[in-house]
């Protein structure tokens, strides 16, 4: 006799939490049922997040059954760190020149006391509640999100209790190739913690999901079964109504900050205004997000100055229409290699809109073999000031005699339906439920 596929996820970020990691499973969860699973999510009772977006609660299956259990955190430690309480709970730092004692103290104690992270202390009260809840619960596999990555020690202990049933482990950030781990400032027995607990979940998880192409091939090499499955853009959300521009436009939505900064285009940009009349009339840099003030600062005391179009913080749906507003969408990453495989969430949602992307990062990342497969826009790296001019000369040319095509390939592949039944089909055949 058929039963219905049923599926466990445990993650500690849902909404009303905000930002792009809550979204990666909140439509999974919408979207698995069309696939024959059904999912329960397993979340805290009482989280600190540092971002809350109420919005996304609308978006929550009113028949999903969710399972709570109270969560202790290190709020004392937190409030020591005063101004940088927000950052302390989320487990991100500051990791300039100009860190304060505190940053630096709290950077440190982050990374020995707290191993894997600061909701380590969910670990046993889950595990608990957990057991006997699948001791009175048929499911026919579970999931770890993370981070935090304490997530997957949970699917750890649950893995050796009910050896039959498959975990799969998603890895939405890297855990010790992520940027900031080496800033962690870890002992010689923290690092060796942190690593031996990943290679534990790397060879006890049946299925290990990665976001990026190149952290699959990494936690391949580490003796992960990984697999990767991207994020990307929900398709139901992503038609607005465009009107004619009167300026070419280049956008860049969300937060820039220094590490990221784009030079090279300011100075092409510079370049073209300075030298083509008709780019300078018809030309418009459009800013919607947190701009770094020094970014800020540098392109408003440039030659760019009267074009430039700040529109400051906007909400997600108003940013999304501004991307559809525009005719070249701009998207940066970090310069160093070891970047590669960041696909900032951004790209899929800029995808969506069918418009053209000029991306910076390092020279053979995973975002451009995207932008190569969809014929969606180009990657530069950020010395090829030559090659930048061409492209943004090219398009402008484009757009003012009516033809700038849109004409982007093989998109519905990043929709979040298509990733969830790539997701589903991937249970179906651990599971043998197909």
């Amino acid at each position: 006799m058929n039963h219905q596929k049923k599926i466990l996820i445990i993650t500690y970020y849902w909404p009303p939490a905000g930002g792009p990691g809550v979204q990666r499973w909140l439509k999974f969860v919408k979207y698995l049922p069309d696939f024959g699973w059904k999912p329960t999510v397993y979340i805290p009772e009482n989280p600190s997040y540092p971002l809350v977006d109420e919005t996304l609660i609308n978006e929550v299956p009113a028949d999903l059954d969710i399972i709570k259990n109270k969560i202790w955190e290190p709020y004392q430690l937190a409030e020591f760190f005063g101004k940088d309480n927000k950052k302390f709970k989320a487990g991100q730092f500051d990791v300039g020149k100009n860190q304060s004692w505190k940053s630096r103290l709290s950077i440190w104690v982050r990374g020995n006391f707290f191993i894997p992270d600061a909701r380590i202390f969910w670990v046993k009260p889950s595990v608990k509640f957990l057991k006997k809840y699948l001791k009175e619960n048929h499911f026919d596999a579970f999931v770890t999100t993370g981070p935090p990555h304490s997530m997957h020690l949970i699917g750890l202990e649950l893995k050796q209790e009910f050896p039959h049933l498959k975990w799969l482990a998603d890895f939405r950030d890297p855990w010790t190739e992520i940027s900031y781990y080496k800033h962690l400032k870890l002992t010689k027995t923290s690092d060796q913690k942190h690593r031996k607990l990943e290679q534990r979940v790397f060879h006890d998880a049946d299925i290990t999901v990665a976001t990026s192409f190149t952290d699959a091939e990494n936690f391949r090499k580490k003796g992960a079964n990984a697999v990767c499955i991207t994020n990307g853009f929900d398709m139901a959300k992503a038609k607005v109504v465009v009107e004619e521009r009167s300026k070419f436009t280049l956008s860049y939505i969300g937060v820039l900050e220094q590490l990221r900064n784009p030079e090279v285009l300011w100075k092409v940009l510079n370049e073209l205004i300075s030298e083509n009349e008709d780019f300078k009339n018809d030309f418009q840099l459009k800013f919607v997000g947190r701009i770094d003030d020094k970014i800020l600062e540098e392109v408003e005391n440039s030659g760019l100055k009267n074009s430039i179009n700040n529109l400051g913080y906007l909400s997600h749906a108003k940013a999304n229409a501004e991307m559809w507003e525009s005719d070249v969408l701009l998207l940066t990453n970090f310069p160093d290699e070891s970047s590669k495989g960041i696909i900032p969430g951004k790209i899929f949602e800029y995808l969506a809109t069918g418009k053209q992307i000029i991306s910076f990062g390092p020279k053979d990342s995973d975002v451009k073999k995207i932008l190569g497969e969809t014929k969606a826009g180009a990657h530069f790296s950020y010395n090829d000031s030559d090659a930048v001019k061409i492209f943004i000369l090219q398009k402008f040319e484009a757009w003012k005699s009516g033809n700038l095509s849109n004409e982007i390939l093989n998109i519905d592949q990043f929709s979040r339906k298509i990733l969830t039944k790539k997701l589903a089909e991937l249970l179906d055949d651990h599971t043998g439920t197909r």
